[in-house]
Parts: C-alpha cells; structure tokens; sequence
C-alpha cells in the first residue's frame, strides 16, 4: 500500500480552502445535493506565508495587475470585510500615530513635528468609510429602481511630500470603502513612510481578511512611473494631491481624475470682527504644521477701521511682528520666481518661524508659531502659496475693497476663503465672489475640513475638479437597476 504523505495532504486542503474562502468572500459557502459543506472561517493564512508583497513594488506594471487581483478579491467580500479593512488602517494610523508621525517628520524634514501625528489621529475619527456609500431606491406602478454606487477598480493616486502618509490612508480608507484598491507614486521626499504605512496596513488586512496589496507603493517613485500610472490600461481612474504640473498631466491621460490642487486662501476681517477671536483662529490655522495645508490662511486683507487693533492682538496672542522691510527682506530670502507666481524655494516649505527669521537676521522666541507683517497687495507673499508660516497682512480702505484684494489674490483656484465678521450680509457677499470649495467664517480655515469644525475630513480636497473634500462617494461610479411592473409590494 502507497505510504501518505500527509504533509502534501496538508498543504492541498489548505490550498482549496484558501481558494473557496477567496471566492464565497468569508461566507459560510452553499449547500449542494450531495451532502453539506462546512462553514469557510474568515480566519487568513499566517501572516508568516511565503509570497506576500505587502503592497511594496519597484515596477508600476506589476504593482497595477497585484492590485487588480486584490480588488477582485474586495469585490467578492461583504460590505462588513471591507469596513473590517478601513477600520485597521484607521486604528493603526491612531495607535501608532507617534511613530508614523516621527517617522514622516524624519523623513520630510518638513512641518511641525507634534502635527505629523495629530493629523494620523484626526483621520483616524474623520475619514469617512462604507458608512458614507449611499443607495437610492424609488418604487412605483412601473416597479422598482435601484441606484448603488460601484467600484473603478484600481485608482492610480499621487501623494504630496506635504502629507505622505496622512493623504495615502485617507484615500485608502475611502477607496476600498467603495470596493477599490489603489497604486500609489508618492512624492520622493516622502516614499519611505508612504511605503512604510501601506506595508503595515497590507499586513494587517492580510491577516483579517485574506486579500494582499490593496494598498500598492512603488518605493523608487520618478516622474516616469507616475506618467505610467496616468497611462496604464489597467488603471480605472486618478487621484491626485499635489501642484499644478501633476495635476495638469493627469487631467491630460484622458481619465477620470480627482485633483487636488494649489490653493492660496485668503482670510479678510472686516470691521464688526471680533478682534480677539480673528486673530486667535488665523495664528491657529496659518501656523498648523507651519502651513503646509493647502487650506491654511496665506495672505489676510484687513479693513482700515480695525487694522491697527488686529496687528496689535496677532503680537498680543504670540505671533512675531515684522516691519515692512523686514517683510520684503524675508520675501526676496525664501521666495522664488514661479512663472505665473512666486513659489516658495524647496528648502523653506514648511520650515519653523524660526529658521525663516533667521534669514533675515532676526531672532525669535523658541515658542512662537507665526511670523506677520504688513504689506501691499501685490507684494510676493500674497501672490504665492508660500507654505510657510510667515502671513502677509493688507490693509484695505473697506470691505469691498478687501473682498476684491482677496479674490484676485485666490487666483481662481476656488480652493478655499476665510472670513471674520458679525455681519451676514459681508459673509454671503464673499461667499458668492470667492466661489470657493471650502469658505471659513469666524473660525479657523482647518475647521473647513472637519478640525474644529463640522462634519468629515479629508487630506485631497479636490477643488480642481470640483468634487471638493473627497469621501467613499468620489471614487466611486453610478450603478442603476431597475425591475420593471414587478417588486413593488405595497
């Protein structure tokens, strides 16, 4: 008689259950004539398995069809798995927020180094998940119509040094709520975390659910594997957080794209303000992760009547005063020509109060979270974005005149607009003039994306495109079925 080799036997009836798990999606499979099968577990394979890339690639054609097959894996799973897999990257991104966050600092150099991790832990209560996928229904005498929200399949995403791995989590989270995965080409100053983060998250929903790559990083990210991104075949659609040129190209690959592009948001305080609180909110949000936000205040258009009664509560509430000329010295130290506007030169973007006061010979207190100074209206610092926290402050005859200053300075990214004042008939005229994504009153900009403020949060804030802060719903397609005379019972 042939001796068994049970170990054989062994591995080719974990094999086949790994294979059925795969497909009935964790579900107990069904019955068939001939007898009942046992119930699949959920239960994955050892997370010491051989094979596993844990989204990590250096080629983008390999990465695409790793991260085709893990969608078809999402697919097939129920609603519950994947919220299972958006509550891991969640809960990671809050329990190891210290050491993502450090590690993020480390690498970028850029920031706020207590920020970094703080904005880990806010995604990990805002980003929104399969709670935010909406189903309509509508019944009448002709039947019943269903409308679901599908999946793209993969989405090809880019990432911006700003924030590598808070953007890459949340647009995980909110894309494989809507059942996709996702390659990602990070910005080169941040791939190691990026790379890093989507590792841990990969493992962790391997060892729940079963489904490698998901979340796929090319570690060697260049221009070149970003164009093949934008072109693969295999990539259903775009999402993409970063300046104007890579946003530009990807709406140029012919594909649906989400693009979250520059913005330059203008903060105005007119006269009914409360002083105290404007200056408070705007020191709050233009020093955040020293400004690094895209949705930061960048320039302030100050009514007269109050201007002298502002600037003195900014330096009251500890931000650094500058002369004009100091303004101008500081401008001309770390900023750049752009083209259509000034740019910030790389090695001062998100760099402390400190170190830019440095520049220009001035010495600041350690805890001091904001440089000021007044300026005219078309001085550099209220032309660029300049993502730093030096805030250039104008002073206008009236409120129309701030409004218009404000506009002009936008640049019609119709990103975001800032306003404090008591008075509603000012707060609906600017809304409608700034025709921004986010509008900000009497508080600071960061509560437009939920900190502070109302409702979710999201890291792509897709004012390009138009979708503006993106949720499950953004990366997903419109899906109608519809039974005709028949289903309706009532």
């Amino acid at each position: 008689m042939t001796q068994v080799d049970e170990k054989l036997v062994r591995d080719m009836v974990q094999q086949v259950l790994e294979h059925v798990q795969s497909g009935w999606g964790g579900r107990t499979a069904p019955k068939t004539g001939g007898g009942a099968s046992a119930a699949v577990s959920s239960a994955a394979p050892a997370p010491a398995a051989t094979g596993q890339c844990f989204g990590q690639f250096t080629d983008v054609n390999k990465a695409v069809d790793a991260a085709a097959a893990a969608q078809r894996g999402l697919v097939r799973r129920s609603l519950a798995q994947r919220k299972v897999a958006c509550d891991l990257i969640r809960q990671i991104c809050v329990n190891r927020a210290d050491e993502l966050g450090e590690m993020e600092y480390r690498e970028t150099k850029i920031g706020h180094r207590p920020h970094k991790a703080e904005k880990l832990r806010v995604l990990g209560d805002l980003a929104q998940g399969v709670e935010a996928v909406a189903t309509d229904c509508f019944s009448g005498d002709h039947g019943i119509t269903l409308e679901e929200r599908g999946p793209w399949g993969v989405i090809g995403v880019i990432t911006p040094v700003t924030h590598s791995l808070p953007t890459l989590a949340n647009n995980a989270v909110n894309m494989i709520a809507a059942g996709n995965s996702l390659v990602c080409n990070p910005h080169p100053g941040g791939k190691g975390v990026a790379a890093y983060g989507a590792k841990l998250f990969n493992q962790a929903i391997y060892e729940k659910l079963g489904i490698d790559n998901l979340i796929c990083v090319i570690t060697d990210p260049t221009i070149e594997s970003a164009q093949q991104i934008f072109k693969h075949p295999g990539v259903g659609m775009l999402a993409i957080t970063g300046g104007g040129a890579v946003v530009a190209s990807a709406m140029a690959s012919g594909k649906r794209a989400v693009c979250a592009g520059p913005g330059n948001p203008p903060v105005v305080v007119d006269e009914s303000a409360e002083i105290d609180n404007a200056a408070r909110c705007i020191i709050e949000g233009a020093s955040y992760d020293n400004n690094l936000l895209c949705l930061s205040e960048k320039e302030a258009f100050v009514v007269a009547e109050v201007f002298d009664a502002f600037m003195d509560e900014m330096q009251r509430q500890g931000a650094y005063r500058l002369s004009p000329r100091q303004m101008d010295e500081l401008a001309k130290a770390c900023l750049q020509d752009g083209g259509e506007h000034p740019v910030a030169k790389r090695e001062f973007v998100g760099a402390a109060p400190q170190q830019l006061a440095e520049q220009i010979g001035v010495t600041v207190p350690a805890e001091c979270r904001l440089l000021y100074g007044e300026t005219g209206p078309e001085h550099d610092f209220v032309e660029a974005e300049q993502m730093m926290p030096a805030l250039p402050v104008v002073k206008c005859d009236n409120f129309e005149q701030a409004v218009e200053r404000a506009k002009h300075a936008e640049h019609g990214f119709r990103h975001t607009a800032i306003i404090h004042s008591r008075l509603v008939d000012h707060m609906t005229f600017m809304g409608k003039e700034m025709d921004t994504a986010l509008y900000v009153k009497n508080g600071p900009s960061l509560a437009g994306d939920g900190l502070g403020g109302e409702g979710y949060g999201n890291f792509s804030i897709a004012c390009t495109t138009g979708e503006g802060v993106a949720t499950p719903m953004t990366f997903s397609r419109f899906r109608r079925c519809t039974m005709v005379d028949n289903l309706r019972i009532v």
